[in-house]
């Protein structure tokens, strides 16, 4: 941004406090932004914030729209959207006595990254894959949400949350829908958001009674991460010395529709890991075990495309290929696409994205009410065994590993491993 533009832009920035609890505040707000002016509100608060500035907004008219939503009025929610069902049950229901559904905007900037966009070109506007992205073809789906952070500072915060309420319950079904969702009849807004809903709603349910032996949580103690020695979670600041709140989880689940009948998903997320990946990769069903996949030059690694979220924004397939020579030589060989050496420089920011469709009205990238409400309900026993538990019974896994044996066990009960076919370091090659 040059000088002049910065300059003309800074001018028209202006502040306004007030505590939320203020109705002369938000009258006063109204006032200065006048009847004539689209608006829009960015709320990033905590949960028990956000229903005093809705009704304070309700009760000052500062979400009233004009005749045919000219001048319009617009808000934008940051998650978590409410901390179980009932609360953003709650939540929504308060939502509504001030603005539409089409007024509101659930922001998760998941939705914004360019390769969460990409998921829905690579499979509706390429041929080559859509034929075999169902039950017949696919092997198993893994998500993986790996951070190398800790709380930086937010342990009150996380303490609030854990990995099922600050990962899960959003990204994590965002990532999950996209990748099983149906076509969409249109590209408008709900004629996506339709289909995203279908996936959470079908995936199949984990009772509370099952949640023991089906999901694995646990904590980060003291490890080596990033070059250097980091506490355990039980020593960051602001968390109790006897928190039970996970900082990772794994599960295994299934989206029981026709396309994915039978094939399992599996999720995992974690804080303090081994490196910073976001990744969904498809495994693909081994050839048979004759002529290449069968001895002396099988059992050959399955196909697998994975589609890398972040870093290194990309798409990898993974095929055989004869190593070039005499003799018969077959190993498996990872085609890479990147954002970056394909197209010169970094993908737009998430949120320059969702801030620009929000303020155009496009709700294609927003979370509907009824979408939050369906991951709610399917987290809903989850949250509620965590509630339960008492620290004696949560593994643990060191800071800078790839987590706890359990969630290993979780996936080598079927005869599988996790993996993560990370790409060059280099982002030129």
């Amino acid at each position: 941004m040059d000088r002049d533009t910065w300059e003309r832009f800074a001018g028209r920035v202006h502040y306004h406090r007030s505590p939320f609890e203020d109705a002369a505040g938000f009258r006063s707000l109204r006032d200065r932004l006048g009847e004539r002016r689209n608006r829009l509100f960015y709320l990033a608060l905590q949960p028990n914030s956000i229903t005093t500035v809705i009704e304070q907004m309700r009760d000052t008219r500062l979400a009233e729209q004009g005749d045919n939503g000219r001048p319009w009025a617009r808000i934008i929610i940051e998650k978590p959207f409410g901390r179980d069902l009932d609360s953003a049950r709650a939540l929504n229901d308060t939502l509504l006595t001030a603005f539409t559904e089409d007024q509101i905007f659930r922001i998760d900037h998941y939705l914004g990254k360019e390769t969460v966009q990409n998921i829905m070109v690579l499979r509706f506007a390429n041929s080559i894959f859509e034929p075999i992205w169902n039950h017949k073809y696919v092997d198993h789906v893994q998500i993986t949400v790996s951070e190398m952070m800790g709380l930086e500072g937010r342990g009150a915060y996380y303490e609030q949350a854990g990995a099922l309420r600050d990962i899960v319950q959003n990204h994590m079904m965002h990532l999950l829908s996209l990748v099983a969702m149906e076509p969409p009849g249109s590209l408008e807004p709900d004629a996506v958001r339709d289909e995203k809903v279908k996936v959470i709603e079908a995936l199949r349910p984990i009772p509370e009674a099952c949640v023991s032996n089906g999901v694995v949580r646990a904590q980060y103690v003291a490890g080596a991460c990033m070059g250097k020695d980091v506490p355990g979670y039980l020593e960051e600041g602001g968390v109790p010395p006897d928190s039970c709140t996970e900082t990772f989880v794994a599960f295994k689940t299934f989206v029981d529709n026709w396309r994915w009948s039978g094939v399992p998903f599996y999720v995992r997320t974690g804080k303090r890991m081994a490196a910073r990946i976001t990744e969904i990769s498809v495994h693909f069903k081994p050839v048979p075990s004759i002529l290449f996949n069968a001895p002396p030059f099988g059992p050959m690694p399955p196909n697998v495309l994975a589609i890398r979220i972040q870093p290194n924004e990309g798409i990898l397939l993974r095929f055989q290929v004869k190593v070039p020579g005499p003799a018969l030589e077959i190993q498996p060989y990872r085609m890479n696409f990147g954002y970056h050496s394909a197209f010169g420089g970094e993908p737009p920011d998430a949120y320059e994205r969702l801030l620009l469709d929000a303020a155009l009205g496009d709700s294609t990238l927003f979370t509907r009410g009824d979408e939050v409400k369906a991951a709610w309900r399917f987290v809903a026993p989850m949250v509620a065994y965590c509630e339960a538990c008492s620290l004696h019974s949560m593994p643990t896994y060191p800071a800078g590993s790839w987590g706890p044996k359990e969630a290993d066990d979780l996936i080598a009960g079927d005869g599988r491993t996790w993996q993560v076919l990370k790409r060059p370091a280099s982002r030129t090659k």
